[in-house]
C-alpha cells in the first residue's frame, strides 16, 4: 500500500483493496449529482419494493405502501436534518445557510425513524389502517433504505471510527475528511511521512448489523404474536446495534455542554423499552394458552 494517497483514493490495507479515484459526485449534461443522494434514492427504491411484496404476500394492498411512503419520505428526510441540525447547532448557529444543503451528508437516522413513524401513525389514523400492522411491514423498509444508505456515507468519507488495525480498517486522505471527524486519538495515529487515517469503517459495520437485523425479522416474522412485535425487534435490534457502533464513531451528535452521545442513549433507551415489551407480550401470550 501506498504511503501517500490520492484525495480520491479509499483502501482496506488489511484486506489488500485499493481504490482509485472514488468519487464523491458525477455530472450528467453539466449538473453536478453527488453520489451520496443516488445511494440513498436507491436506498428508497429498495425499500419501497421490499414493502410492496411483501404486503402484497401478506393479502394487503401495496397501493397503501406508496401512498404512505411517499408522505413518510418527505417528513422523513426532514426529520433527519432536523435532528442533525438540532445536534450539531453548534457549527450551523453560523452557517445558517448551510442547513439547507444536505449534499455533503448530514441526516440523522434516528431522526427519520421518529419523524417517519409520526406520519405513518397520522397517516394510518387518517386512512382508518392498522398502524400496528402497517409498522411492520414499514420496519422492513426502514432497514432495507439504511442498509443501503449507509454506503453513502462511504462515497462521502464520513461516518467512521476511530484508528483501527483490524481487518476491516479502512484508510482515507486526510484532506478527503471533515477536519471535525479527526479526534486527537486519530490524529495520534498519523504515521510521519503520510497524509491519510486509518479507521474503523463504522458505516460498513452498522451496514452488515442490519443485513442481520433484517433477515433475522423476515424469518421469525411469521412467529409473532400481535401486530407490532416486528416493531419492537425493530427498535430493539436496531436501537442495541446503534448503541455499540456509536460509541466507536468520531462524529458523534452529543447534548449540548456534555460528553454523552444522543444516539447512544436513545439506542439504549429503544433497546430496553422494546426488550420489557416483548418480554410483555410473550408472557401474555403463554397465559392465554
Amino acid at each position: 500500500m501506498p504511503d501517500w494517497m490520492d484525495e480520491t483514493d479509499i483502501a482496506f490495507p488489511n484486506l489488500g483493496i485499493y481504490l482509485e479515484n472514488v468519487p464523491k459526485s458525477f455530472q450528467i449534461f453539466g449538473i453536478t449529482i453527488a453520489l451520496y443522494g443516488v445511494i440513498i434514492g436507491l436506498g428508497v427504491v429498495c425499500a419501497f419494493a421490499l414493502m410492496s411484496y411483501i404486503s402484497k404476500k401478506d393479502g394487503g394492498n401495496p397501493d397503501d405502501i406508496y401512498d404512505a411512503g411517499l408522505w413518510i419520505l418527505i417528513f422523513g428526510l426532514i426529520g433527519a436534518r432536523l435532528y442533525y441540525v438540532i445536534f450539531s447547532w453548534d457549527y450551523y448557529k453560523d452557517n445558517l445557510l448551510s442547513i439547507l444543503n444536505i449534499r455533503g451528508g448530514g441526516l440523522a437516522i434516528y431522526g427519520g425513524v421518529i419523524a417517519g413513524t409520526l406520519t405513518a401513525c397520522i397517516w394510518c389514523r387518517i386512512k382508518k389502517k392498522n398502524f400496528r400492522s402497517f409498522a411492520d411491514i414499514a420496519v422492513l423498509g426502514a432497514l432495507v433504505g439504511q442498509i443501503v444508505g449507509r454506503w453513502g456515507n462511504f462515497t462521502n468519507r464520513e461516518v467512521f471510527g476511530g484508528y483501527s488495525d483490524g481487518l476491516l480498517a479502512m484508510r482515507l486522505p486526510i484532506d478527503a475528511v471533515r477536519d471535525r471527524d479527526i479526534n486527537a486519538d486519530l490524529a495520534a495515529h498519523i504515521a510521519e511521512g503520510t497524509n491519510y487515517i486509518q479507521v474503523h469503517p463504522t458505516f460498513l459495520y452498522e451496514s452488515l448489523s442490519n443485513l442481520v437485523l433484517l433477515a433475522l425479522i423476515i424469518i421469525f416474522r411469521k412467529k409473532k404474536k400481535v401486530d407490532g412485535e416486528c416493531v419492537c425487534w425493530y427498535f430493539g435490534g436496531y436501537g442495541i446495534i446503534r448503541f455499540i457502533i456509536e460509541g466507536i464513531r468520531t462524529d458523534q451528535l452529543k447534548f449540548a455542554g456534555t460528553d454523552i452521545a444522543v444516539s447512544q442513549c436513545l439506542g439504549l433507551l429503544l433497546f430496553i423499552v422494546s426488550a420489557v415489551l416483548i418480554a410483555f407480550i410473550r408472557i401474555k401470550a403463554l397465559k392465554e394458552k
